[in-house]
């Protein structure tokens, strides 16, 4: 499972809900159960990741991924953190923990 690609359609949803939007930033939750996964979505902009809940969290690259996204990865996850993410990675994000994970995205417009 480690080596996982997937083919979904890219939707651009990077998260589960939009919370806020302005011309600075645009605000995502994402909220995904045990076992549950994000439509597959690309990062076309630079975003802070707040974690505030959960216990672990993959990173399923894209077929169209390049670089250091085309990587799959399995992360435990510390709540109260939080994460720079650049902009380029085409992926899915599947929850593979015993918690629901809870995380804020901030999407960085300028």
């Amino acid at each position: 499972m480690k080596h996982e690609v997937s083919s979904k359609p890219v939707t651009g949803n990077v998260g589960t809900k939009v919370l806020h939007e302005d011309e600075k930033v645009k605000i995502w939750e994402m909220s995904l159960e045990p076992g549950e996964e994000t439509d597959a979505h690309e990062h076309k902009l630079d975003y802070i990741l707040v974690i505030i809940d959960g216990d672990k969290i993959a990173g399923i690259p894209h077929v169209k991924s390049k670089g250091d996204s085309a990587h799959y990865i399995e992360a435990d996850v510390a709540p109260g953190s939080f994460y720079p993410l650049k902009k380029g990675g085409i992926e899915v994000a599947r929850n593979i923990g015993k918690k629901r994970y809870y995380e804020i995205l901030i999407e960085l417009k300028e």
